[in-house]
């Protein structure tokens, strides 16, 4: 035994030869000036959280007042009785069970055939390798340039050749092949690493297979964005369903439905702020239950691309 080890001086071990544990590191205190931006930054956000929160407040409440009462002054809150009757009374004034079907299929529908184009057209895009690949997107991203009345004329005159008018396919196809789902996609794919596909390739897995099994399941946060998005957009069209839906008792959507509240006798205010409640509970659901896919997929498809 060397001297070194004679001469260290012996540890005391703890009863019963149990290790010693580490101390615990002290916590950090935080010093007034982080506790005061810490109390600041909290009233800002609940502050934020009221100012935005107070019209859809004011919307719901006012859904439960008198027609009469909308437009009393001094404004109140709450009317001189809550009427929950009126919420029934959407459903009994027309066909607006009719219209939130409509508005499921066209928004389920159009939502799964975005999501099967942009996922492909941006593997496509971001991952495969091609000659002129970067001149074909940027041209296809010019198209968000142009505003959406600019092309409405242009779609109605191809769906009235297709014969198409007053039909689904004319609510859910023209929308269908959007570039802002391809360039969300595509950023998110290239912030994939290569090495993964790579490895997927020198097993015998071709593009599809590596696109199916590998990178699609990878890409679930930014499938979830782009779900939620295209699901709000088709909800909320107004514009195309007008103009390209003649019979609106048989296809009618939910945004061309509350605007028949509205009539030469008067506008039923009461039944029309009940129906736009009505009309949020499906996107304000879809977007709870997707929250933390919708932070992870923003946050990613924003910072990914090489």
């Amino acid at each position: 035994m060397s001297t070194e080890l004679l001469d260290s001086p012996a540890r005391p071990r703890p009863a019963g030869g149990a290790t010693p544990r580490k101390a615990k590191a002290p916590r950090s205190v935080r010093t007034p000036r982080e506790r005061l931006r810490l109390v600041v930054a909290h009233v800002f956000i609940y502050l934020a959280a009221a100012i935005f929160m107070a019209p859809l407040v004011y919307a719901f409440f006012s859904a439960l007042k008198p027609n009469s009462e909308m437009f009393s002054m001094p404004p109140r809150l709450i009317g001189s009785e809550i009427r929950w009757s009126n919420f029934a009374d959407v459903f009994a004034y027309g066909p607006f069970l009719r219209y939130i079907l409509n508005s499921f299929f066209v928004a389920i529908a159009g939502t799964l055939v975005v999501l099967v184009v942009s996922t492909t057209a941006g593997y496509a895009f971001g991952r495969l390798r091609w000659k002129g690949r970067d001149a074909v997107f940027v041209l296809f991203l010019a198209t968000l340039m142009v505003p959406q009345e600019v092309t409405v004329i242009p779609m109605f005159i191809v769906m009235q050749w297709l014969g198409w008018v007053d039909t689904y396919q004319a609510l859910i196809l023209p929308f269908a092949f959007t570039a802002f789902g391809t360039f969300l996609m595509r950023q998110f794919f290239r912030g994939i690493p290569f090495e993964l596909e790579e490895a997927a390739r020198v097993d015998g897995a071709g593009p599809l297979r590596s696109f199916l099994q590998i990178i699609l399941p990878l890409a679930k946060p930014a499938v979830a964005v782009l779900a939620v998005f295209t699901f709000m957009s088709f909800w909320n069209s107004y514009l195309w369903p007008l103009i390209v839906t003649v019979d609106y008792d048989k296809l009618g959507t939910l945004p061309v439905g509350l605007a028949t509240f509205s009539g030469l006798t008067g506008t039923r205010w009461d039944l029309q702020m009940a129906a736009a409640i009505i009309s949020m509970i499906p996107t304000t659901v879809l977007v709870i239950a997707l929250q933390k896919h919708l932070v992870k997929g923003i946050s990613m498809a924003g910072l990914g691309g090489r």
